[in-house]
């Protein structure tokens, strides 16, 4: 028994020692820890623990078992993990032992993340064990493994927009599909957070909306008349559905629909005058609405149609404008200014001719009869007609406008301009002659200008058998001439008229006219030359463009005649544009006329692609031609003087204008100085003062009538004097000096001062054919008689064969030279009118007093004995008013001439004294007067003698 348990005591002993030796053998640090090779974590920005797949455990072959049951072994230092080591720079990372026996550990963040800077780690981390022995020698390391670490992102950015605003520009009328896009960053690190995933328009009721990218677009269509311009203000929300931390502004601007056309220029166009040429379109260019264009192609209308006739010209006598253009002397105007020496347009309808030019108008019912002598009965030799003529469709009846006719028993017409279904024709029936041989009788022109209701200007240039046609300057070839006899000899007078044909065998008007005519003029024994035909028919005013040396080789400009219209073509967008921007206005006249003148752009264009070319619409403005400032002529001078009888009764007479002056002025109001408008201010005057300022100008005149205005004398007879129906006038284009020179050797005679004791007269000046009229310029003459009047023969009865009647006289003044004119010397001292004054004054009063009853008395009787005739005669019945004529004048007497004189004088008719320089033949001139009598006083001296005057 003893050796059973003897035994059992063994074995537990030799166990244990065993055991013993296991972990004395344990001790000894054979193994490296062992970890995996590679880590995936996740780390939260803002957080420091880091989720790592798989877990952080180190392991170790040195650690020793672990029994359960029935007693547990303390383990030693040996095989326990001491810790982690992290390898890598500034890798923001620790990691930490949790257990050492088990291996367990974590890894964390040293300081805060941010996604943002950094998204992703990498880095190696090593385990190690705690070696042997209590100082840890013999310590053993594993392997490296990778750790990849992901920071995972929060949402603390809110999404910023990219632009501060965002613009647009859409067209009216249009939907879009996107009209722009506006976008907004985030800048969270994350895809969630850092997306935006809306956005939204936060203006209220606007026909806009945004889709999730951001582009805008409208819901309806847009009017530009309702709304120019939108403003909305738009948001965004990223993933995480945080908002924009600021909304953006965006403006949607509505633009009218594209519309080709000119653009930027005024449609009223102020011109001054005097102010030379005006741009019309300084900023003006063409909207092709990008449009590509091959070709462009402008026409500018100036309508100056209802100015004048037909643009602003010159409004002078139309025989002043023939002598201005250069026409010679010979030209005979029928259809004058009524007047007293020309009243036989006086029951025609006129415009008035102040503004504008004389016209006349003919309704269908009207015609006058041109007196006998103005023009010759025979038009053999070559001549011109021309005349302004306005005419529109009519009926198929002829309308004369110019007839010679048979003044009785017949109704032959000698010669004619009528027109007939807008046809121009002239008869010219040839006079008798041996050879009874068809002749061109009838030139017939087919004119569209003849019915457009234009003013046009016809020329006739007639040298038979040619005739030439000149319309506006230019020349038309008759389209059909026809033949006829001569006429038939015949001793039957001829009647010219106007607007209708007499029919002398009816004795009434056929064929009236209808439509307005000016300036009918007949000019014989000259032909009118191209350069004059153009000058007269040239306008005053119109088109003018100065091409710039850049533009002038790639755009073409051309005129029309009178320049009222022009075309530019060119395929140049840019300098068709500057082109434009050069055309002017220009106005040459001194007193425009004032109005509106339209403009008109009519523009064509070619395009690339045909089928989808543009339009370009008509562009409308007009000129306005503001008023010039009228001028104001005065005549001033010596107003009242007395002259001896015999000074009256002498050969050199009294001169009634000695010292005058013509002087004209225009009055302009003008904005204070500095200095006026601050002594304004000290007078809290609060309006604008403006000064009154006269200056004096210079410019011609046309026409100076003197009349004689010694009214009682008429009263005493019982008789009636109307304006200028006795006197002298001067007409002419000239300057006012030339004028002045001409009215100072104006003189008065008179052979019959017994019963004169004073004399009155007035002078009138005017410009522009009355448009500008000077004051009544009013001189009266004293006679002083002697103590012993001479006896006279008595004129009145008895007529020197030099004197002629005169009612109206007219001296032209166009072409004179005053340096060949009489230069006597004409008025007396001051001291001898003085002495003659007092002498006759003290010493004859009372014989004056006697003599003027005497002299009344007597003018009764005689006015009682005499017969009807007797009556009607004047006191100073040698009233004679002598003016130096400005040019030499000749003699140009025909055989024919010398009978038509002798006839003449047989009937007992006297032909005027008086005539104007540039009349056209010998039936102006003087009828009875001899050779030996014409000598130089004819070309020297112009006498107003009224010794026979009737009224």
């Amino acid at each position: 028994m003893r050796f059973r348990g003897n035994k059992r005591f063994a074995s537990a002993v030799g166990l244990v020692l065993g055991l013993l030796c296991a972990v004395e053998a344990a001790k000894v640090n054979k193994h490296k820890p062992w970890i995996e090779t590679t880590y995936h974590g996740i780390v939260t920005e803002n957080d420091d623990k880091v989720l790592l797949d798989p877990p952080l455990i180190a392991l170790d072959k040195d650690a020793p078992l672990r029994y359960a049951e029935s007693f547990e072994v303390t383990l030693t230092e040996e095989g326990e993990i001491c810790g982690f080591r992290i390898h890598g720079q500034n890798v923001p990372f620790e990691a930490v032992v949790l257990d050492k026996s088990t291996g367990e550990g974590v890894i964390r963040a040293k300081d805060k993340l941010d996604c943002e800077l950094q998204k992703e780690h990498t880095f190696t981390i090593q385990a190690y064990d705690c070696g042997e022995g209590p100082d840890g020698a013999n310590m053993k390391k594993s392997h490296k493994a990778t750790v990849h670490i992901q920071v995972n992102d929060i949402n603390e950015y809110s999404p910023v927009f990219k632009e501060k605003s965002y613009k647009a520009t859409v067209i009216e009328g249009k939907k879009y599909d996107s009209i722009l896009k506006v976008e907004a960053v985030d800048a969270d690190c994350s895809f969630q957070f850092s997306q935006i995933c809306n956005y939204e328009i936060v203006t209220p009721d606007v026909p806009f909306t945004i889709d999730k990218d951001g582009f805008i677009k409208n819901t309806e269509k847009l009017s530009y008349g309702k709304e120019r311009m939108y403003k909305l203000t738009v948001t965004a929300y990223d993933c995480g559905k945080n908002r924009a931390s600021e909304d953006v502004l965006v403006k949607i601007s509505v633009k009218p629909t594209c519309k080709p056309s000119w653009q930027g220029f005024s449609k009223r166009i102020e011109y001054e005058p005097g102010t030379g040429s005006l741009a019309l379109f300084p900023s003006m260019h063409l909207e092709t609405c990008d449009e590509p264009i091959t070709s462009i192609r402008a026409s500018i209308e100036l309508e100056t149609n209802h100015i004048g006739k037909g643009c602003d010209r010159d409004t002078y006598s139309e025989k002043s404008l023939h002598k201005l253009c250069g026409a010679s002397s010979g030209t005979v105007e029928l259809l004058p200014a009524p007047s007293s020496s020309a009243n036989w347009t006086v029951g025609l309808p006129t415009d008035n001719g102040h503004d504008s030019d004389q016209v006349f108008e003919f309704n269908g019912t009207q015609a006058i009869k041109v007196p006998d002598g103005m023009v010759s009965t025979s038009l053999k030799e070559p001549f011109t007609i021309s005349v302004w003529m306005r005419h529109g469709p009519g009926a198929h009846e002829k309308e004369t406008i110019l007839c010679n006719s048979d003044k009785t028993e017949m109704n032959r017409h000698h010669y004619s301009l009528y027109v007939h279904n807008c046809r121009l024709i002239l008869l010219l029936r040839q006079d008798p002659s041996e050879a009874e041989n068809y002749k061109p009788a009838e030139f017939h022109w087919k004119l569209d200008q003849v019915c457009d209701k234009e003013w046009h200007h016809y020329v006739l240039n007639v040298e038979f058998p040619t005739v030439s046609l000149f319309v506006d300057g230019t020349t038309f070839e008759p389209f059909l001439v026809t033949e006829d006899y001569p006429l038939h000899p015949s001793k039957i007078e001829a009647q010219l008229t106007i607007g209708a044909c007499w029919q002398g065998g009816n004795a009434r008007m056929a064929q009236f006219f209808r439509g307005n005519l000016a300036g009918l003029m007949i000019r014989s024994g000259k032909l009118e030359n191209k350069k004059v035909i153009d000058c007269l028919y040239t306008c005053k005013e119109g088109l003018d463009v100065q091409l710039p040396e850049e533009v002038a080789s790639a755009v073409k400009v051309e005129f029309n005649p009178n320049q009222s219209s022009l075309t530019v073509e060119g395929d140049d967008i840019d300098a068709f544009d500057k082109v434009m921007q050069h055309i002017s206005y220009l106005n040459s006249r001194q007193f425009p006329t004032p109005g509106i003148r339209h403009l008109r752009i009519s523009t064509t264009v070619k395009c690339f692609n045909e089928e989808s070319c543009v339009t370009v619409p008509d562009a409308e403005g007009y000129v306005m031609v503001l008023q010039p400032e009228e001028p104001k002529i005065s005549l001033s001078g010596i107003d009242h003087f007395a002259r001896s009888a015999a000074e009256f009764e002498s050969q050199e007479g009294v001169t009634l204008f000695p010292e005058l002056r013509i002087v004209s002025t225009i009055t302009r109001e003008v904005e204070a100085d500095a200095e006026s408008e601050a002594a304004e201010g000290a007078d809290d005057d609060p309006t604008v003062q403006e000064t009154v300022v006269s200056e004096e100008i210079m410019h011609n005149l046309d026409t100076c009538e003197v009349t004689v205005v010694d009214m009682s004398q008429l009263q005493q007879r019982g008789l009636e004097m109307s304006s200028s129906n006795l006197g002298l006038v001067i007409t002419g284009v000239n300057t006012m000096a030339n004028y002045e020179q001409v009215l100072h050797l104006i003189r008065y005679k008179n052979w019959h001062t017994e019963a004169l004791f004073d004399r009155k007269f007035k002078l009138v000046c005017s410009e522009l054919n009355g448009r500008y009229i000077s004051n009544d310029f009013k001189v009266e003459v004293n006679v002083i008689h002697t103590a012993s009047p001479v006896e006279h023969a008595n004129n009145a009865m008895v007529q020197p064969n030099f004197i002629n009647p005169v009612h109206h006289a007219s001296v032209d003044l166009s072409g004179h030279n005053l340096v060949n004119a009489h230069q006597a010397s004409v008025v007396p001292s001051a001291a001898t009118i003085v002495i003659v004054v007092c002498v006759s004054f003290l010493v004859f009063m009372i014989i004056l007093g006697v003599f003027r009853i005497r002299a009344a008395h007597q003018r009764t009787m005689r006015d009682q004995e005499n017969g009807k005739e007797n009556e009607m005669d004047w006191d100073d019945s040698a009233l004679t008013i002598t003016v130096n004529p400005m040019e030499t004048y000749e003699d140009q007497h025909s055989s024919e001439e010398e009978e038509e004189e002798e006839e003449e004088s047989e009937d007992g008719e006297e032909e005027d004294d008086i005539t104007s320089a540039e009349s056209e033949s010998s039936e102006d001139e003087e009828g009875g007067e001899p050779e030996d009598q014409q000598g130089a006083s004819r070309q020297q001296q112009l006498e107003w003698d009224d010794s026979t005057l009737t009224y």
